[in-house]
């Protein structure tokens, strides 16, 4: 890791001075963690892709502007910033229903991981997926924001503080409020998930 945060260093130095090749081994080194954080914060493929390219155009015409610090930390505040203008657009003009952000034949994003699944159960995971994505998207922008950098790429609070510009205290609720929202959401939901990932079995629920 640190002979990465060097790298990017000196990457980011010969950026500043002009390099175009500099900044581009960063958008290729960098690519995908601000694709993944886009499409989970936006909840769709398209748009996503929208907000990664307006990032990276971002970043290089503020380069220089960069004073050090957590690269990554910069990168995904404008990240951040990108999908918060790309959702004000799309509440300007609204989808018709939940299907047409992430319907039966929608990109799922970045794969889970896992260890070569049987058919059955990469299929299993497919559909969790797009459960627990469906229960992101419902949240508020500001608490889908900080469970996307927590949850999902495992940023600390004080990164996550770094690009929100939220303090601290505000972060912790958002991600509190955030958690339980999808934890119920999921619960809610739990019919319409694969039986191996049902919260609660039917064996588990309260008598009638």
């Amino acid at each position: 890791m640190a002979g990465h945060t060097q790298d990017d260093a000196a990457l980011i130095r010969r950026a500043q001075n002009g390099s175009l090749d500099a900044f581009n081994a960063l958008v290729l080194r960098h690519q995908d963690m601000v694709y993944s954080v886009c499409y989970r914060i936006m909840g769709d493929a398209a748009s996503a892709a929208d907000a990664a390219q307006e990032t990276f155009i971002a970043a290089f015409k503020r380069i220089t502007a960069y004073r050090g610090g957590s690269f990554r930390a910069w990168l995904l505040r404008i990240a951040t910033n990108a999908c918060y203008d790309e959702l004000r657009r799309r509440r300007r003009r609204p989808v018709d229903s939940l299907e047409a952000l992430a319907g039966p034949d929608a990109d799922d994003g970045p794969p889970i991981a896992d260890d070569a699944p049987t058919p059955e159960q990469a299929a299993q995971q497919r559909e969790l997926a797009r459960a627990i994505q469906s229960c992101i998207n419902a949240l508020a922008d500001a608490q889908r924001v900080v469970l996307v950098l927590s949850d999902i790429e495992g940023l600390s609070y004080q990164e996550i503080v770094e690009i929100t510009g939220a303090n601290l205290g505000t972060v912790k609720s958002r991600l509190s409020r955030a958690r339980l929202a999808v934890r119920d959401c999921l619960q809610g939901a739990r019919e319409l998930l694969p039986a191996a990932y049902r919260l609660i079995t039917e064996s588990n629920e309260p008598n009638a």
